[in-house]
């Protein structure tokens, strides 16, 4: 676990300063990454989400985001 944020600025802001609403996440490493950089999977869970990224694309790479209750579901069957 980082104690770094990730900010980004919301998808209702626009680019003349209005409504400005930046999010930060904290970004979890999976357990099953390893250290040489291979599947490297990486989450970020808010109060109505859960992002997931591929760390190896940097922060700036495609991340999506799933509705929290959909994440445990998955988890529930991975565990399965």
């Amino acid at each position: 676990m980082s104690d770094i944020l990730t900010w980004f600025t919301s998808s209702y802001s626009d680019d003349q300063g209005g409504a400005c609403v930046e999010v930060a996440l904290e970004w979890r490493k999976s357990s099953h990454s390893d250290s040489e950089r291979g599947d490297c999977v990486e989450m970020a869970a808010c109060p109505h989400s859960v992002h997931v990224r591929d760390s190896k694309l940097g922060e700036d790479g495609p991340r999506f985001a799933v509705a929290g209750d959909a994440w445990t579901r998955f988890l529930g069957g991975v565990a399965a």
